[in-house]
């Protein structure tokens, strides 16, 4: 036979059967690739459980769970959530009776992406309707055991791999059990070289006898553990570190080079086929459908990437930070991402200046408690789940915008990466231009890899959160704004109002944080916001920044659907016209949400040519959303005339009407002339554009 030379679709590797933690940790100590748990243990899922829990890298097996022994339903998801818990380690050797079934099932469940329950009307195992998930941390290997032709058949219609005992099969058996899984493969329409061959083998096996055997994966018994040294040349050169099955590659879309990815951005990129699939191809509003979506992991890589997109100029290209992405293109349909949620490290990099360095693909909640140690803070947006990346471009309207402006007026310094693949820093002495540009429009210009932010004292806030009757709503849009103008630079805020409900009383929600923590301070401060119409609910605390911000979960991924609409205007005085204007807007129902985010204060000490972002009179950011364009187009028209500017992160029209309202017009040309310098092909072209002036 072939020998080792037909194993090497996959990359070689090594595990050891074990019996204890102990054991498990030496073998990870030195150097091997997974570790394996007898069935014959008192219990094995427990063991390996254990065995997890006290590791950090290598894989996780058991060599031969019974079927009949566990439920496959719940073997489905106790996989997946062992799968979770481990990062990711965990193969599925399976063996008894109906596996056929066992696996259709086991695989139903871990397939969390597809929607609705599962529902199988097996001979042996029926399941009329069970829960699919959790969707494990990548996709878990299913193996089959047994050397019997229909078991060996069945290995080659469905699983991932085929594991058996030397002890219990000669090499000669061994080809005839490798030609029967191939005829199987290949009936079943299946790549052959997709199952992995795994072997339970002696450690005083040479080397010369294992590379004759015609295996990927060996599993030595634990109790004398071989030096893998002699082996290290032939498995760092044996197969990818990344294999795709024919199931994931019939999954590609058009028109992209797959094959000719990096080696360094093939191990983490995401196809349509791939598990991760599910976690990246959507983001926290929108629903998307990406052809590929690259991970880098350093700005080496993210040179490597944007060279892709380059490759690529005819596909839709979306930059993503974190994916909250109400108004931008971090999504898309059958184009390329590049995710920097990797980048998203939080350095101090000097105590006495409080000057900090972040990576855009961490979120402003991680931030905010990164620099409660030190009683710091930046003003960063309201959800604490937004990408650091995407704010800290537009600007960075925030709890305490009033008192200490933008997420961009603390911006000291950006690294980044052109569209033509150079790396620049730019500051107010290095690139100024191009820094003047990343302050308010950077999603045109590059890719920031890291932003330096000079980070301002903040201690404890006050936080209110208030309900008020809304029964004259255009009156107490008035009334509150008045308030709010009327307010201390401490106070900052907003106001949400939605459309009215028969037969309930109309309402308003009032938030604000006041940078106090003096209670006495926060209730004067508050006092004349709440006063503004009767109550219906109050709360105030006294708590850190980081507990106002900290507003969005840990863990899971984005899961948008659809294309919402979103809107956005900058206006300096909420006028009676314009309170009346809002008045009709939500009684036409064509917006579900409707805010109101204070600005002014500090934000207008900036002069206006200092930055891209040049609305800095406004007092109040305003906000609509809804599910159909065309509606919310028409309604937010009656509001047009009151708006001088508006603010990137909240806008979804990409009409060219759009641009020349967030961009006074010498702003504008001043940035599309930058354009023309620095991104003169239009790589970053699919969020909010500008195109570059004639040549």
């Amino acid at each position: 036979m072939a020998g080792l030379e037909a194993a090497m679709k996959h990359r070689l590797r090594f595990g050891a059967l074990v019996t204890s933690v102990a054991e498990a940790r030496r073998a990870e100590e030195l150097g091997y690739d997974l570790v394996a748990v007898s069935p014959d243990e008192r219990d094995p899922w427990t063991l390996l459980s254990w065995i997890a829990g006290h590791t950090e890298r290598v894989g996780l097996a058991v060599t031969g769970l019974d079927a009949a022994d566990r439920e496959p339903t719940v073997l489905g998801r106790a996989a997946a959530s062992l799968d979770l818990l481990s990062g990711g380690r965990l193969s599925l050797a399976l063996t008894g009776e109906h596996l056929g079934e066992v696996t259709d099932i086991v695989r139903g469940v871990l397939d969390a992406d597809q929607a609705g329950p599962l529902r199988y009307p097996g001979e042996h195992h029926r399941v009329p309707k069970a829960q699919r998930g959790p969707l494990p941390a990548h996709r878990i290997p299913i193996w089959l055991t047994g050397t019997d032709p229909a078991s060996l058949a069945l290995a080659g219609r469905t699983a991932d791999g085929w594991i058996a005992d030397l002890e219990q099969v000669s090499a000669d058996e061994l080809v005839t059990a490798y030609k029967i899984i191939e005829a199987a493969a290949s009936e079943a329409d299946r790549d052959a070289d997709e199952i992995r061959r795994i072997l339970i083998v002696d450690p005083d096996r040479s080397a010369a006898e294992l590379s004759a055997l015609g295996a990927d994966t060996f599993l030595f018994r634990a109790a004398v553990l071989p030096d893998l040294t002699a082996w290290e040349t032939l498995r760092d050169s044996s197969g990818p570190s990344v294999f795709r099955p024919a199931s994931v590659r019939s999954k590609r879309r058009d028109g992209i080079a797959y094959d000719e990815l990096p080696a360094s951005l093939a191990a983490t990129a995401v196809e349509p086929g791939d598990l991760d699939y599910a976690r990246v191809r959507s983001t926290y509003m929108r629903g998307g459908a990406p052809g590929l979506v690259l991970r880098p992991t350093t700005t080496a890589e993210v040179v490597e990437a944007l060279a892709v997109a380059r490759a690529h100029p005819e596909l839709p290209f979306g930059l993503r930070s974190a994916g909250h992405g109400v108004s931008g293109r971090s999504t898309n349909d059958g184009g390329i991402v590049v995710s920097l949620a990797a980048l998203n490290t939080i350095e101090i990099l000097d105590e006495a200046r409080r000057l900090i360095r972040v990576g855009p693909g961490a979120r402003w909640m991680d931030v905010a408690h990164a620099l409660r140690p030190y009683g710091w803070a930046l003003s960063s947006g309201d959800y604490g789940g937004v990408g650091v990346g995407g704010l800290a471009t537009a600007g960075g309207v925030g709890w305490l915008a009033r008192k200490h402006g933008l997420t961009i007026d603390h911006l000291h310094a950006v690294e980044m990466v052109l569209a033509d693949g150079s790396v620049v820093r730019a500051s107010a002495t290095e690139n100024a231009d191009l820094f003047w540009a990343v302050r308010g429009a950077g999603a045109n210009f590059g890719a920031v890899t890291s932003f330096e932010f000079e980070a301002y004292e903040v201690g404890d806030v006050g936080f209110a959160q208030l309900v008020v009757a809304a029964d004259d709503p255009a009156d107490l849009l008035v009334t509150w704004g008045r308030a709010i103008e009327a307010a201390p630079r401490d106070l900052s805020g907003q106001l949400i109002m939605g459309p009215p409900r028969p037969g309930q009383p109309a309402y308003a929600q009032l938030m604000a944080v006041v940078d106090s923590d003096d209670p006495e301070t926060i209730i004067e401060q508050v006092q004349p916001i709440a006063a503004i119409a009767p109550l219906y609910q109050q709360e105030v605390v006294l708590t850190p920044y980081a507990g106002v911000i900290s507003n969005a979960a840990d863990g899971g991924y984005h899961q948008g659907v659809g294309e919402p609409t979103s809107r956005s205007g900058l206006i300096e005085h909420l006028t009676p016209a314009f309170a009346r204007a809002v008045v009709k807007l939500l009684a036409s129902g064509a917006v579900h949400w409707f805010q109101i985010r204070t600005v002014g204060g500090a934000v207008a000490d900036v002069p206006a040519d200092e930055t891209a972002y040049a609305h800095r009179s406004a007092n109040f950011s305003v906000i609509v959303m809804g599910s159909s364009k065309q509606r919310v187009d028409a309604a937010w028209a009656g509001l047009a005339e009151h708006f001088d500017g508006l603010y990137l992160s909240f806008e979804t029209d990409q009409s060219p009407e759009r641009v020349a309202d967030a961009f006074p017009p010498a702003t504008l040309a001043r940035l599309r002339e930058l354009k023309l310098r620095y991104d003169p092909d239009n790589l970053f072209r699919d969020n909010f554009n500008i195109k570059a002036a004639a040549r």
